[in-house]
């Protein structure tokens, strides 16, 4: 892809001249840095002392304001933009003949100078799609596309495609293919330069309709989730901030790692959260843990049934009537239209709570009803008097009680036969054993609490109450939800929309997901399209292509990633007599490199592999905490390296990685993931035998 003089569309003679094109690309993107600072300077400036009725509406405002400059701001090591597009003709007009073109330079956010006129555009804006579309057999209207290279935020190259010329024999982007293999550190950033056709199809689905997309590791799935949400917030920037949006990921370490890139982007307003961030509840710790057996009955969906007949059971049938006195009158409601009321407000769909604060309301109208036919005339003020009325106020209680989803939780675990009654020809008396505690808790502050208990507690608390839902919610690493954490996520979306993201291939739970379909049923998005990603951008080819030998045994009939990139000597494997200081000679060697490291062991070797660190002088970090230049070497336990990616990573033991799950499978799946963290590099050492599919 040759060099090629930029259009010009301005008379500045103090401009670089038209033999100078990446001169004049550098003052262009100077030029668009001084505009970005003019507009964070007029907002920054801006008096609302004039403009806002009370100190409320201030408060509002400068939050506003405050937000607006954070979006303004220029990160240093962010390029502006990272693309230009020359247009044939002006977009959205008539292609005639003559019809004069247009030139967009692509960037993160959108910059205009001083008149209004853009300097740079969104990436999101419908203008900017053929950046990431057009091709030499689709090139969309576009004469030149031209891709830019930088050095420390510094533009150092660029590369031109002349898409309509055909003359002009397509090739791979070398500025497309170093970005992607640029070195790693600090957090996880923005891919926004890099996006490919498939990708960007599914960065602009529409908000209406779910989507789910499973992705073999180094597909961009992650990347593809975080980039729809800033484009759903652009194309739907009112709805959304009504509604609001949330990204949950699978732990902190994960959420640490992801964080940096929506602010990237301009986006500062997306809450981030983990599933047991979501179920958690003012005075309820998680203090105690189930085996597997037992957190794979609490993670059924048929547990839902069985809390939906306890809450349920609360319901009395009236035997009595009821005598309301007002004044010196006394009104009679006979017990079976109390009855009748109960029955209908049971048919409705409504949650528990809503029926018991409509109750007192119906009772109330029949009593009003007599008033009327004895030739009074109250009005709604009487009716609500009448519902506070405090016999009727004790035959809600007594026909219709409060009930708090902590308590009922803490009965079904605590006794056998409320259980047993509830789960029924729904769960089997093993299931149930493994059910209840060994020990009951005598209250719900000293329960032992465990974090699928508490996904049963927002279950209970559903019933009664109905859970807030927000406009759209993206779950990574989903593969790994149990059917009630699905429920859980999909009360938050209920009325929204949802983004589904994971491989099926990287389920570690014991309750991981078994198909897409299934887990879209309980997440409530059965319609939901389920779109594969199976081209790798992040994985060398021998890398993937290795770990790929697991594919049969722990997802069979999965289709294996197709890595574009090929990076030869990237796959060291092998067997060393001690172990322990071989991982400290391959981290040594591995930092010689730039870029981050990852030391990925069974979290039982991870005590052993830190003081060995230590005593070689090898500092490092704990997932979660950012990388930097001068500290690259992070120790993660197997168990938290899901979702993570490292330049170089040297793993230790595959087999006592496998030996730390519960079985053979989840543990194969395990160390699919672990294999699969390396961006340029995987050093594999072992003493014990490989697990056979990997010889």
């Amino acid at each position: 892809m040759p060099a090629h003089a930029p259009d010009t569309t301005h008379d500045d003679p103090t401009a670089p001249a038209p033999t100078d094109p990446l001169g004049r690309e550098r003052a262009h993107l100077s030029a668009s840095r001084s505009a970005l600072r003019a507009m964070r300077e007029d907002v920054e400036s801006l008096d609302i002392r004039d403009v806002t009725a009370n100190w409320v509406n201030a408060i509002v405002l400068q939050a506003q304001i405050d937000d607006r400059i954070k979006a303004l701001a220029d990160l240093t090591h962010t390029p502006l933009f990272f693309g230009r597009l020359n247009y044939l003709h002006a977009p959205g007009a008539e292609l005639a003949e003559g019809a004069e073109g247009e030139q967009f330079y692509i960037g993160r956010r959108h910059v205009h100078d001083a008149d209004g006129d853009p300097m740079v555009i969104d990436w999101r804006a419908p203008v900017s799609q053929p950046f990431y579309r057009a091709s030499k057999t689709d090139p969309q209207d576009i004469a030149l596309r031209r891709r830019f290279g930088y050095t420390g935020g510094e533009l150092t190259a660029y590369e031109d495609e002349h898409l309509s010329d055909p003359g002009e024999v397509a090739a791979v982007s070398k500025l497309l293919q170093q970005e992607i293999e640029r070195p790693r550190v600090g957090p996880m950033r923005d891919i926004v330069a890099t996006i490919q056709p498939e990708q960007d199809k599914l960065v602009r689905s529409g908000l209406t309709g779910s989507v789910c997309v499973q992705g073999g590791p180094g597909t961009g799935k992650t990347a593809v989730g975080l980039h729809r949400v800033a484009y759903l917030l652009y194309a739907h920037r009112d709805r959304l901030a009504r509604t609001g949006t949330l990204v949950i990921g699978p732990n902190r370490s994960f959420l640490h790692y992801i964080e940096q890139v929506l602010p990237a982007l301009g986006e500062l307003e997306v809450k981030q959260a983990t599933v047991d961030d979501l179920v958690a509840r003012p005075g309820l710790e998680v203090r105690g843990t189930d085996t597997a057996q037992t957190a794979v009955v609490k993670g059924d969906a048929r547990m839902a049934e069985v809390l939906g007949r306890a809450v349920r059971s609360h319901v009395t049938r009236p035997t009595e009537p009821l005598m309301v006195v007002r004044g010196s009158r006394r009104w009679r409601v006979p017990a079976y239209e109390l009855e009748e009321m109960v029955e209908e407000l049971q048919k409705r769909d409504i949650r528990y709570g809503a029926a018991r604060e409509a109750l007192p309301q119906r009772i109330a109208h029949a009593v009003l009803v007599r008033m009327e036919q004895a030739g009074e005339a109250p009005d709604d003020r009487v009716q609500d008097a009448v519902a506070r009325n405090p016999a009727v106020k004790a035959a809600v209680k007594e026909i219709w009680p409060a009930v708090e989803p902590a308590k009922l939780v803490l009965r079904l675990l605590s006794d056998p036969e409320f259980l047993a009654l509830h789960a029924a020809d729904v769960l089997t008396e093993d299931e149930q054993k493994l059910l209840l505690w060994p020990k009951p808790f005598r209250s719900v502050k000293s329960a032992k609490w465990s974090a699928a208990d508490l996904v049963l507690i927002d279950e209970a608390a559903d019933l009664v109450e109905r859970t807030h839902s927000l406009g759209h919610v993206v779950v990574d690493e989903a593969q790994d939800l149990s059917p009630m954490q699905y429920r859980a996520v999909g009360r938050r979306c209920t009325t929204g929309s949802a983004t589904v993201l994971g491989d099926l291939a990287q389920g570690t739970t014991p309750w991981a997901t078994r198909s897409w379909d299934e887990a879209l049923a309980h997440l409530g998005k059965p319609q939901a399209v389920v779109e594969e990603l199976t081209a790798g951008f992040r994985v060398p080819r021998e890398v993937i292509a290795y770990a790929s030998r697991l594919l049969p045994s722990i997802s069979p009939g999965l289709a294996p990633v197709a890595s574009v990139r090929e990076t030869p000597g990237s796959l060291r494997i092998e067997e060393v007599p001690d172990l322990t200081a071989a991982v400290v000679a391959a981290c040594r060697e591995s930092l010689a490199h730039e870029g981050s490291i990852g030391l990925i062991a069974a979290d039982a070797r991870i005590p052993v592999l830190a003081e060995a660190l230590l005593e070689a002088g090898l500092p490092y970090l704990s997932p979660g905490e950012e990388t930097t230049a001068e500290s690259r070497l992070t120790l993660v336990p197997a168990s938290l390296a899901k979702g993570l990616e490292y330049d170089y990573v040297v793993l230790d033991e595959p087999a006592a990685i496998v030996d730390g799950e519960p079985d053979e499978r989840t543990g194969l799946r395990r160390l699919y993931v672990c294999l699969t963290r390396a961006v340029s590099g995987l050093t594999t050492l072992h003493s014990a035998p490989l697990p056979p599919a990997l010889v």
